[in-house]
């Protein structure tokens, strides 16, 4: 889980930066921001560029900073964090967002997962943890806690027996049809949350060929980012 070279790409995939991960942080509370920042700080190759206090600060603070990786919380008071992160990543070339949330906001994070965003973080994680997370989305891993991931699936799966959600599984199952039998097998994988070492070790395959896959599976199923990979294989009910 150590962060490699970040390449350019899509809106939600971090661009090519040299030294250390470039850090905005996205809340309301000053507290929640200093303890962010104490938290970022104590890490030599992650670098806190910029803090914002509302949504609607982000644009800016987004061209002013150049971040690779923005911590968004969701509930704000002018704009939330699910506008601002939708309005972030419609645009190509945008850093990758994580969002920070409880454990009760999870069809606003369904939302923003759907809209782009990398993963999520509780606000409680621990440090080390956050850290961790903000490498490992620059690196264009997976941030998936399975604990989280599976209440999360459950609620997507909840709504779309409940027709609240429509139809998902028909248009997600057409999707994964596309793929070849490898790459299935690579989608399932990210389904699961595993990062590309752990999938290659699975698959009998090496991280640069799992990272093909992944390429591949971004371009076939029309997504941005591997966290909308695992949600088209849970829509699609193989998870």
């Amino acid at each position: 889980m150590v962060a490699g070279d970040r390449v350019s790409g899509p809106a939600g995939t971090p661009a090519t930066s040299a030294g250390p991960v470039r850090v905005l942080v996205v809340d309301d509370d000053p507290l929640v921001r200093a303890a962010l920042a104490m938290v970022l700080g104590g890490a030599a190759d992650v670098l806190l560029v910029g803090e914002a206090a509302d949504g609607d600060e982000v644009p800016a603070a987004v061209g002013r900073t150049t971040p690779d990786v923005v911590l968004m919380d969701i509930r704000m008071p002018r704009t939330d964090g699910l506008a601002a992160t939708e309005r972030l990543l419609c645009r190509p070339g945008g850093p990758a967002v994580v969002v920070l949330t409880t454990f009760d906001a999870d069809a606003e994070v369904l939302r923003a997962m759907r809209a782009g965003a990398s993963g999520f973080l509780l606000k409680d994680t621990p440090p080390a943890v956050i850290v961790d997370a903000v490498r490992r989305v620059a690196a264009g891993e997976p941030m998936l806690s399975p604990s989280v991931t599976r209440q999360l699936m459950a609620h997507a799966a909840g709504t779309a027996r409940d027709g609240g959600g429509g139809d998902t599984r028909t248009p997600a199952r057409a999707l994964l049809d596309r793929l070849s039998d490898r790459e299935r097998d690579v989608a399932l994988a990210v389904g699961r949350g595993l990062p590309n070492a752990q999938i290659g070790a699975e698959l009998y395959m090496s991280v640069a060929t799992v990272k093909a896959h992944v390429s591949r599976l971004l371009t076939k199923l029309e997504v941005a980012n591997r966290v909308q990979v695992a949600l088209v294989v849970h829509d699609a009910g193989l998870l």
